[in-house]
Formats: C-alpha cells, sequence, structure tokens
C-alpha cells in the first residue's frame, strides 16, 4: 500500500539522521554534583562533532544559543600582590615592569562603569591585586558596589580571600557575583600557585555562597597542564555542592617575567574541548570566553560559542592584558548573528537555580 510505502520511507529518513550521541545532561532537568573522573574523560575523549552537538544541546535547553553576556573588567587596585601565582604581572615576587598602584577613587571607577554601560556592557566587574583586602578599604569597596547596583548593572568583584566580615559587608552592599578562580586542578595547583592552597581557594568560594553572593569561578587552560588536569579542574567546580552560577574558561595570556611567560599556547581544539565540557557539566551556568581572546581567530571564537561559551569580557584591556577591540568584537557578533544578552539571563529551559 502507497501510504505504507511511504510511511516506512520517512521512518528510515528519520533514523537516518538521528544524532550517534545522546547528551544524558539535556534530557533532564537536574544538575549533577557528583561526577566521576572516567566520565569527564570520556566527555574529553568523545568525537569533535559530538561533543559540539551534545554542548549545544544542553546550551539550547537552558539558554539563547544566539544571546552573549558583555561584561566588563577594570583593575581598580594594579600591581604590588604578595602572591606568586605564575601566570599574573601583577605579583610582587616577579619583575614584568608592572608598577604597583593604589585602590581607584569611588567617582574614579563609577565613572569607568558609566562608559562601560554605554557601550553595551551589562556585568561590571572590579579587580584588585591583593591577597586579600583590608579592613580600611572596605567602605570604599561597599560604595563601588552600590554605584554600580544604582547603574543598573550587574555587579562583581575579585579581591582574593575573604574574611567572613568582609564578605557580609559586599553581601549587604549588594554585590552579585565574587569571582575566585581555581586555576586548575588540584593535583597541579602546586605548581602554578605555592603562597596559598587549594583549599584556601574552595573555603573563600563557600564562604561567598553562604553569604548569598552568586560565585564566579573558572580556570585558566595552557600552563603546562595535562589534559587531566582540565578533566580535574571541570570535576572540582562542577562537584561543588552548587555550580558556580559564572564559568570563565581562561587562556593563559604568558607575560615575561613570570614563571609561565614561556608557556606554549593550548591547542584550539583542546580549549574547545574544555568549553563544551564546561557546558555540558555546568548547564544553567553563564560560561565565559575570557582571557585569551586576543589570540584566537574569529574562526575559534565561533567554535567556543558553538560549544555553549555564552559570555565575554569587551573592552581594550583584562587588568593588565590586551583585549580585542569593541568593534572588532562588535563586526564578530554581526557575522555570527548574536546579540547582547540582557542582564538578567533569559533562559530557554527551566529557571535558573544555583546547585539544584
Amino acid at each position: 500500500m502507497l501510504w505504507l510505502r511511504i510511511a516506512l520511507f520517512l521512518r528510515i529518513d528519520v533514523m537516518r539522521v538521528q544524532p550517534l550521541s545522546s547528551p544524558p545532561a539535556a534530557q533532564a532537568d537536574t544538575l549533577r554534583h557528583d561526577w566521576q573522573r572516567e566520565e569527564v574523560q570520556a566527555l574529553f575523549d568523545k568525537p569533535f562533532n559530538d561533543l559540539i552537538f551534545d554542548a549545544q544541546c544542553v546550551h539550547r535547553q537552558f539558554f539563547d544559543a544566539n544571546e552573549v553576556q558583555k561584561s566588563t573588567l577594570l583593575s581598580i587596585k594594579t600591581g604590588g600582590c604578595p602572591e606568586d601565582c605564575g601566570y599574573c604581572s601583577q605579583s610582587a615576587k616577579f619583575e614584568t615592569g608592572l608598577s604597583a598602584s593604589k585602590l581607584l577613587e569611588v567617582e574614579t571607577v563609577l565613572a569607568k562603569a558609566r562608559d562601560a554601560k554605554q557601550a553595551g556592557a551589562t556585568r561590571y566587574c572590579m579587580g584588585a591585586a591583593w591577597r586579600n583586602p583590608k579592613d580600611r578599604d572596605m567602605d570604599a569597596l561597599c560604595a563601588m558596589v552600590e554605584g554600580v547596583k544604582e547603574l543598573g548593572m550587574e555587579s562583581c568583584m575579585t579581591l582574593g580571600m575573604l574574611s567572613d566580615e568582609q564578605t557580609e559587608q559586599l553581601a549587604t552592599a549588594g554585590l552579585d557575583y565574587y569571582n575566585h578562580n581555581i586555576d586548575t586542578s588540584e593535583e597541579y595547583y602546586a605548581t602554578v600557585v605555592t603562597t596559598r592552597t587549594f583549599q584556601d581557594r574552595l573555603d573563600t568560594l563557600a564562604r561567598v555562597r553562604e553569604a548569598g553572593i552568586h560565585v564566579c569561578s573558572g580556570g585558566i587552560v595552557g600552563m603546562g597542564e595535562g589534559e587531566s588536569d582540565r578533566v580535574g579542574m571541570l570535576m572540582a567546580l562542577a562537584n561543588l555542592p552548587a555550580h558556580p552560577e559564572s564559568v570563565p574558561i581562561n587562556m593563559l595570556m604568558p607575560i615575561d617575567g613570570t614563571p609561565l611567560g614561556g608557556s606554549e599556547q593550548i591547542d584550539m581544539i583542546d580549549f574547545v574541548r574544555t568549553v563544551a565540557a564546561a557546558r555540558i557539566m555546568m548547564p544553567r551556568s553563564v560560561v565565559r570566553l575570557s582571557a585569551g581572546r586576543e589570540h584566537m581567530s574569529e574562526e575559534g571564537q565561533a567554535l567556543c560559542f558553538l560549544a555553549g561559551a555564552n559570555s565575554i569580557f569587551v573592552g581594550d584591556q583584562l587588568l593588565t592584558t590586551k583585549n580585542p577591540e569593541a568593534d572588532k568584537d562588535a563586526r564578530l557578533f554581526a557575522r555570527l548573528g548574536l546579540e547582547p544578552m540582557a542582564a538578567a539571563p533569559r533562559q530557554t529551559g527551566a529557571p535558573h537555580a544555583a546547585g539544584d
């Protein structure tokens, strides 16, 4: 019968285009915090096309696939940091030619925030080169947060480790996000930093979370680590009691005078795999394509967006390193059909909820 032949033909055609891979994370409205190393390694081992397909499926469940958040990062206190993070130009322990400066005045910071908003940024991030802030600076820091909030922007700070009292002060001021990257895997961490421990990082994240501030935490790849360390880094983030609401994936920007200044750039395909795995493991988190875009081709950045990255820093500088100019980003957005994300992320799946 003709109708049966047509039905069989259509059934065969549908079967022919079924994907080879079906991402379990995209099929359930649950967030996992029990990832095992072999499971994460299996993501990295997938054929590239399957991995990107899975990541894009997850991404579309929770976010608009063509929206990317624009954030701006300002160094509010540069240089002179007592830490020895091997990638950082701001460490007082390394000769990088960078001079230390004092904390910027509140109005200077807010004037730059107004400029950032005018340029299309919806989140304003403020970073200080400290091991931890001094109590005498807290009033100024809180005033910065309050001023950014009055502009209608999301506020974010990265100030190093915090005491309980300092964390509560920032929470009371209305701080939306606190950035504190774990940098790499626990196993590789001491190769990069010796002045604080991996557990110190986790303790700060827990303190921030308990105060009701959203967590921004990710890492840096291309520091000489192996793939197993990238696996370990993502596993540590995804297995936190609550996933970070924002996960920056940085490509190392080698800086002369730092221990990692001579590092070889990570292969772009390996970088994209890291972004895709982060998207699958932390499906409701905003995944930021962070430092290193200056060294990426437009095609490489496009692959990162396809893999689930949906946030970037805009502006020609990230703390002390270069970033693509605004008009260059605007042209890339136009070519890819991307739109800026609103201050409150619009998601196509379940509402954003930390850790559920």
